[in-house]
């Protein structure tokens, strides 16, 4: 049985996209006051008049959308510009994070800066209690240790807790996830159920910034000063040939080398100082452990000594048993059970225990078998 909240005075992330569309369906049955935001976020060099090949939840066809829920649901819409923040903090990182042969996720920075920080503190300033979305988690109080908890989505097949670890205790603690104990399933049938235009609109599986999904095309224009050619290395540094840039790789890939070998060969590692690709063979993508910093703890307030957790190092990957140690207050060393493949530096790792999230961090190194 979900909890019965008080009535508050709620801005609700709208998207267009059926998951955003019922949290607020959700929040304006149980009689709260409602203001529905879609936040502008393209940049403004590029206007949307692509449609939907200009990002599902950023196109002029999802504010049509987001605003025809609204009106079905008998609430204010509004848009509002967030196109500066979001282009330093979101679309800056991602460009300097391949500049420097990282591998980084702009999902988790957008609702770091701009879903749980800006978004928020415009709620605020318009007399809002909450922030809601339409995420699959789930938020709890744990009033023995006087904090709010993180928790997986009923539904673990679209959990998105991953993508949310860096909120902090302020930011929770204003943060309302109307659909974390629904399936994706049962969210459509009830946004059938009420008439709603969304209700069976695909989701959008691109990075809603980068038309078509085309990661190069996009570095090549933001970066081109990043685009340098440098050697691609086997494990010994041997040269096998040649690469267009760092940026345009990652660790665990395997196609676009354009090497031939008598085996299958992977990016084990970018050495950005030598500007190089190292390859090898699919064994060397694997790692015993890393090292994460930028961390950020939601269940404890810090970490004081080794512990055993499940921790995930992408949004796809399944979880795996670690343990982990405290190296100082801004880095944990991360040792699995076992293996792992492609251990990417830029990518986050996620603790967990059970459905709670512990907090988590950014991978700063991968440590190979040895470790």
């Amino acid at each position: 049985m979900r909890r019965k909240r008080d009535k508050v005075k709620v801005v609700v992330a709208m998207s267009g996209g059926v998951d955003s569309s019922v949290a607020a369906a959700i929040l304006k049955q149980e009689g709260h006051q409602m203001i529905g935001v879609t936040m502008q976020i393209w940049p403004s060099d590029k206007q949307p008049y692509e449609g939907d090949r200009f990002g599902g939840c950023c196109g002029l066809s999802a504010i049509d959308d987001a605003r025809r829920v609204a009106y079905k649901l008998g609430i204010p819409h509004y848009v509002m510009n967030f196109r500066d923040v979001f282009a330093q903090k979101v679309i800056a990182d991602f460009c300097r994070e391949y500049s420097l042969g990282r591998t980084p996720n702009p999902c988790i920075r957008c609702n770091q800066y701009i879903k749980f920080d800006t978004l928020l503190k415009r709620a605020k300033e318009l007399g809002a209690d909450f922030v809601a979305t339409g995420h699959y988690a789930r938020i709890e109080r744990d009033e023995a240790k006087g904090r709010h908890l993180l928790k997986k989505g009923i539904d673990h097949s679209k959990d998105q807790s991953y993508v949310l670890y860096p909120l902090t205790q302020e930011q929770i603690k204003h943060t309302l996830l109307p659909i974390g104990g629904f399936t994706k399933q049962r969210v459509r049938e009830i946004a059938r159920d009420l008439g709603l235009p969304v209700a069976d609109k695909p989701e959008s599986q691109e990075i809603c910034f980068i038309p078509d999904d085309d990661y190069p095309k996009f570095l090549e224009e933001h970066i081109p000063q990043a685009v340098k050619p440098g050697a691609i290395l086997n494990e010994q540094g041997s040269l096998l040939g040649r690469h267009r840039g760092i940026l345009f790789y990652t660790v665990g890939q395997r196609k676009g080398l354009g090497i031939s070998a008598k085996e299958p060969l992977y990016v084990t590692a970018i050495d950005r100082e030598k500007n190089a690709i190292v390859v090898g063979s699919k064994q060397k993508v694997y790692g015993n452990g890393l090292i994460a910093s930028g961390l950020n703890w939601i269940a404890i307030a810090s970490l004081k000594q080794p512990i055993m957790v499940k921790a995930k190092i992408r949004y796809r990957y399944k979880e795996a048993e670690a343990e982990i140690t405290p190296l100082d207050e801004e880095k944990v060393y991360v040792k699995f059970k076992e293996p792992q493949m492609a251990i990417t530096p830029g990518q986050a790792i996620v603790f967990y225990n059970g459905d709670t999230v512990l907090g988590g961090g950014t991978i700063g190194k991968s440590l190979g078998l040895a470790c």
